[in-house]
């Protein structure tokens, strides 16, 4: 079994603080992310976020991503919407790898909250796997502190054009 499958198996077993572990409770959430995961094992970047937001991966299992990308119906995302049409604008997104600090959700079924420290913590090791070896564009001040990296804009709250650049910027380096 490759690292990256056994990475689902193992964050599906991952209780992480409060959070809603959406890979523990459907079998649709861990087949998208190992399929995910094998499509980008090469992507040179990674693009990490701050938690599994209550609209996107707490329902598709894929950071930055709201089930109406993936099926065409459920609920959107505006993030995920920016987020992804910045990369197809610039012709990476087959190589760039989206993930969160924390990559269950923190909140209820219709509302986010800030992780806390202890859940940051117990999600590293995941985080830590998936960044190595890759050029790291870190979206929001949680994830700058957290992978010691330039801040980029996040895409929410008027942040769309500013998160653009600065992920335009990050991948001319």
């Amino acid at each position: 079994m490759s690292p990256r499958f056994d990475l689902v198996d193992r964050l599906a077993r991952t209780s992480i603080g409060g959070t809603h572990n959406q890979y523990a409770h459907s079998k649709l959430c861990r087949d998208r992310l190992r399929a995910y995961l094998a499509a980008r094992a090469g992507a040179s970047t990674i693009l990490v976020g701050e938690a599994a937001g209550y609209r996107g991966a707490r329902v598709s299992g894929i950071a930055f991503t709201s089930e109406r990308q993936l099926t065409g119906t459920g609920p959107a995302e505006a993030s995920a919407t920016i987020v992804r049409r910045v990369l197809r604008e610039l012709d990476v997104e087959e190589d760039v790898l989206l993930w969160n600090v924390v990559p269950t959700h923190p909140g209820t079924a219709s509302s986010n909250r800030r992780p806390t420290r202890s859940e940051i913590a117990a999600a590293r090791p995941f985080l830590e796997e998936l960044v190595d070896g890759r050029r790291v564009i870190a979206v929001g001040r949680l994830a700058a502190t957290e992978l010691d990296s330039v801040y980029v804009r996040h895409p929410s709250y008027g942040g769309a054009v500013a998160f653009a650049d600065g992920v335009r910027r990050r991948l001319k380096r």
